[in-house]
Order: structure tokens, then C-alpha cells, then sequence
């Protein structure tokens, strides 16, 4: 009889830190099923990696894609919930359409696939939850409104599901970064500085959501705030557009 393996659902997979944390969970010898919207992009040769195409924002049929992960639930020990996107400016900048976009990914969408693991978790009686927040979740900045909105509810929802969850064993922790060089930043108006000790790696990152992962079951990491040590913004050159 073959053993079952333990997989680990990892969103946000096709790049930055959802890919990063899956590499590290596929070198640790795991099985991961990555969530993205762009397979193309991804670079996995590992037969332990499973891609389920997902756009974690269309949120009309992002129940109907999760519920192809319910033959998978059984197996999956932990959720590692890396997706979000990034959009800056003044309130009155954005769109409403805009608005709801934005929390949609970072909260809604967040909320809709820890919905689908945290009932098996809970049955089981074990599980992790690692959520990706921001240091936009502990302070506000100008031009950040909404991001740092969406942000701060996500942090919420967080320390409400940590006292929830932990009654059955299921372990829930908040990842903060600070600014990570990946391509979060590609179609922004800045980005962080280009010395080493000016951003993060998206592999620092997956380290410690290794480090968390690793934290015996009695204990659990609730929070981690995770930053440059020396924090520069880079603002780019005006992109001529005509």
C-alpha cells in the first residue's frame, strides 16, 4: 500500500513569493498544488508539483475552482496564501471598480480559500494557515489608502481566525514584508531601493514560512514583521507613454 503524501496549497504560485514558497516546500520534499492565473510562467519540473489554474480575483467562479481541490482537502497539511496585488494613489484616484478590485484579491479571495481548507483542518484537528499580509497592515502611509485598507482588514480577519481556529488545532500566522523585490513592483510608479540591504528576497520570505511550518504543534507563530534593514524607495523615471 502506497502512503499518503501531505501536500501544502500554496496560492499566488506562478511568481514572486507564492513561487519562491513553493520551491522551498518542494526542496523540503513535500507535495505542493500551486494556485496561479499563468502556467506559462511557472518553471517546476518537479513530478511533486501539481499547477490548478486559478484566478483568485474573478470571484463569480472562484468558489467552482476551489471546489476542484475537494478530492485534495484530505491531504493538504497546511495553506500558504501568497496572491495579492498592489495599486497606489490617492483615494480619489481610484475607481470605484478599482476599489473593489483591490479587495477583492486581498481580502475577499483570501477569505474564500481559507474557507475551503479551514473545515478539513478543523476535522482533523491540525493544519496551518500562513497568510501574506504587508507592512502596510501596521501603518498607513500617504497614497496607500486603499492597499493599506485592504491590508489592515486582512490582519484582522487573521487575529479573529487565530482564536477561532486554534480550538481545533489549526494554527493560523500573519507573514508582514516589507518590500520585496519581485514583480509586485513592475507596474508601479516605485519600487525599493537596488542595494542588497535595500528589499527583501522572495526567498527570505519562504524561509520563514519554513520557520513557522517547523514550529512544534503545541506552539504557534501568530505574527512576523519582516523588513529591509536599511528601507529606500526608489521612485522610476516618468514612462513616456505617447
Amino acid at each position: 500500500m502506497t502512503a499518503k503524501v501531505d501536500s501544502y496549497l500554496v496560492t499566488g504560485a506562478s511568481s514572486g513569493i507564492g513561487h519562491a514558497v513553493a520551491q522551498a516546500l518542494l526542496e523540503r520534499g513535500h507535495r505542493v498544488i500551486g494556485l496561479g492565473r499563468d502556467e506559462s510562467r511557472m518553471n517546476v519540473t518537479d513530478p511533486a508539483f501539481q499547477f490548478l489554474k486559478c484566478d483568485l480575483a474573478d470571484l463569480d467562479v472562484l468558489p467552482e475552482r476551489l471546489a476542484a481541490l475537494h478530492s485534495e482537502l484530505p491531504r493538504i497539511k497546511g495553506a500558504v496564501l501568497c496572491a495579492g496585488a498592489g495599486r497606489f494613489g490617492s483615494l480619489e484616484e481610484f475607481s470605484f471598480t478599482q476599489i473593489r478590485e483591490l479587495v477583492d484579491i486581498n481580502v475577499t479571495a483570501q477569505m474564500y480559500v481559507a474557507r475551503t481548507v479551514l473545515p478539513t483542518f478543523k476535522t482533523r484537528g491540525a493544519g496551518d494557515l500562513i497568510l501574506l499580509g504587508s507592512e502596510a497592515a501596521l501603518a498607513g502611509a500617504r497614497r496607500g489608502t486603499v492597499y493599506a485598507g485592504t491590508k489592515f482588514a486582512l490582519r484582522g480577519f487573521c487575529q479573529a481566525l487565530r482564536q477561532e481556529a486554534s480550538r481545533c488545532g489549526v494554527r493560523v500566522a500573519l507573514i508582514n514584508p516589507g518590500m520585496v523585490d519581485t514583480a509586485f513592483f513592475d507596474d508601479l510608479d516605485f519600487a525599493p531601493g537596488e542595494a542588497p540591504e535595500n528589499h527583501l528576497r522572495a526567498e527570505d520570505i519562504a524561509a520563514v514560512v519554513c520557520t513557522v511550518l517547523d514550529m512544534p504543534p503545541s506552539a504557534v507563530i501568530d505574527e512576523i514583521n519582516l523588513s529591509p534593514l536599511k528601507k529606500v524607495v526608489r521612485r522610476k523615471p516618468h514612462r513616456n507613454t505617447k
